[in-house]
């Protein structure tokens, strides 16, 4: 989410109209960012009368870091708990399962904390959770339905903002890594995700190794 997003003024009435045109992965995406940003005592009052709020009452009162969430997310991705499959046909291929959208609108959930968080610290665990998540994604560029089901799947399905996420994780690694290990893995991750940003993502990983280490080089 961009910062110009955030001051936008909206028409509510022309949101009402796109909201019913949103496909269900982007309402995923539009509930989850609520959450988000809805007082957690106004919570109840988002989902009365769709959900038992009941079934809802707070657990544990401290909450998950964003590792933990992280970890929890792909340990759930790898026991398969997002996957769910269906016949595909001429009429239906483009769409997307109940399990892929939810995977792909809680990635999307996750990776804009990383992002959010690389500004703030601790980086080391930011760091961690990023290489999680693109974890979580090479292993879908490898074997797709070893975490969802897509009919042509890959991480190009998923939609991350590159720019934005590689400039955070850069920010992480240039932290705590070495000059050698960050030049191994800024060509790690450009080769796996980032091909069409090359030149842009090369120079922003090459300020953050300059200004870690005082040198024009990685």
């Amino acid at each position: 989410m961009t910062s110009t997003a955030v001051r936008q003024r909206v028409d509510i009435g022309k949101l009402r109209v796109a909201l019913c045109r949103m496909s269900r992965r982007n309402l995923l995406s539009v509930a989850y960012r609520a959450i988000e940003l809805v007082p957690r005592a106004r919570l109840g009052a988002l989902v009365a009368g769709m959900v038992q709020l009941d079934l809802l009452t707070e657990g544990r009162r401290d909450a998950p870091s964003l590792l933990e969430q992280v970890r929890t997310f792909s340990d759930s991705c790898l026991r398969g708990d997002y996957y769910d499959s269906f016949d595909v046909n001429s009429k239906n291929y483009m769409e997307t399962s109940e399990g892929t959208d939810a995977f792909m609108a809680e990635f999307e959930r996750l990776i804009e904390k990383c992002i959010r968080a690389s500004a703030k610290g601790p980086l080391s665990p930011v760091r961690e959770a990023f290489e999680l998540l693109f974890a979580l994604l090479r292993r879908l560029d490898r074997d797709p339905e070893s975490v969802v089901f897509f009919d042509e799947g890959g991480s190009w399905q998923v939609g991350v903002d590159w720019r934005a996420a590689l400039s955070a994780y850069f920010r992480c690694l240039a932290d705590s890594a070495s000059a050698e290990h960050f030049a191994r893995e800024v060509d790690r991750v450009i080769a796996d995700f980032a091909d069409n940003d090359i030149l842009q993502v090369v120079c922003f990983a090459h300020r953050q190794m300059s200004t870690r280490h005082g040198s024009s080089r990685i």
